[in-house]
């Protein structure tokens, strides 16, 4: 994945209520990047149930919450964090939020003692499969100017106050999506 670069506001993917069941169902995902050629986002409310320890036995500083990033190369950590480290591969996100693949970057932000999370695989989308999506009625969109959503909000609890934020009563959204 190349790198990436992201001013805010951030863009929240919020699944629909009608993709429950599903491996998106209740899904809340950080859009990374979102270009003709796709998409790419980062599912961030999925926790693993994991302890980071468990994941890195081998990293005797691993502490933090593991998260399901998403279905694609769920091999391939990433990490959300809120101060910069000053290394390569640093995505900046929005002030108080940036994040990396980089195995050397995530260990500096170990190593700083800050929160951050660790989230295995991502979610991508090909050329229009997004929009597509949308217009079938899968995601809402939602865009922040902070990520309180992420910091100051439990994993659990994402899906719902995104919902809440957009003023959207889950039992009240019909599946289909628009129709011209």
């Amino acid at each position: 994945m190349p790198e990436l670069s992201h001013t805010p506001p951030l863009t929240f993917l919020v699944a629909s209520p009608h993709l429950r069941g599903s491996f998106f169902g209740d899904a809340l995902i950080l859009l990374l990047d979102h270009t003709e050629e796709g998409a790419a986002g980062l599912v961030v409310n999925q926790p693993m149930g994991t302890p980071v320890s468990e994941l890195l036995p081998d990293v005797p500083d691993a502490g933090g919450t593991a998260l399901l990033g998403g279905p694609v190369q769920p091999q391939v950590g990433w990490c959300l964090y809120q101060r910069p480290v000053g290394t390569g591969g640093e995505l900046r996100l929005a002030q108080g939020l940036l994040a990396t693949s980089h195995a050397e970057t995530f260990a500096e932000v170990r190593a700083t003692g800050q929160t951050y999370y660790l989230l295995l695989g991502y979610a991508g989308w090909s050329a229009g499969q997004l929009e597509q999506e949308t217009r079938e009625g899968a995601w809402l969109w939602l865009e922040e100017a902070a990520p309180a959503l992420i910091w100051d909000t439990p994993a659990e609890e994402r899906w719902q106050a995104a919902l809440d934020r957009l003023g959207v009563d889950p039992s009240t959204v019909a599946s289909g999506g628009a129709q011209a």
